[in-house]
């Protein structure tokens, strides 16, 4: 996918090799902003778990782990999660984050279409869910545009340096 910069960006489902580089990008983007659930190096597993979740992925047409790249830097990384639970298979939850560096070239509009594509073709996902800090417009912003809707709150959510934010609640309906 061409990027506003004209920076061709490669979206593919994160493999095993992959698990160091993605340990190394959530330590970073955690330390980028107040926008994700842990700090500057707050990812705390070992490449040999992570590399066990993405092989467990892989074994999935449900749930997935998805990298993006620019060259062979990873730039942005996002997840759709299922629940093996039958009565709330239908939902996933998605993450998405994107590096600082690369904010405002479409990475994460190319993510989340991505993300949806798949859960669109597996034949079981109906409803996605995310949350999202609710001081973060740009992304909320995006999955608006992507056709979430805000569909509640959890108050005082997350508890940064002393101050709290709400999480928004947004939906997905496929």
């Amino acid at each position: 996918m061409q990027l506003k910069n004209d920076m061709i960006l490669q979206i593919d489902k994160a493999s095993k090799a992959d698990a160091a580089a993605i340990i190394e990008f959530l330590n970073i983007v955690g330390g980028e902003s107040d926008n994700l659930l842990f700090g500057a190096n707050g990812f705390n597993m070992s490449i040999e778990a992570e590399e066990n979740f993405i092989e467990n992925l892989l074994e999935s047409k449900v749930s997935a782990l998805f990298a993006g790249r620019i060259g062979n830097e990873v730039v942005c990384v996002g997840s759709i999660m299922t629940s093996p639970k039958d009565r709330i298979s239908h939902q996933a939850d998605l993450a998405v984050s994107v590096k600082k560096k690369h904010w405002g070239l479409g990475i994460g509009t190319h993510l989340m279409q991505t993300m949806i594509s798949f859960a669109k073709r597996n034949g079981q996902t109906e409803i996605l869910h995310l949350g999202v800090k609710d001081d973060n417009l740009t992304a909320v912003i995006l999955y608006k545009k992507m056709g979430f809707i805000e569909i509640g709150r959890h108050k005082n959510f997350f508890k940064i340096d002393g101050k709290y934010y709400d999480e928004i609640l947004m939906d997905l309906y496929l």
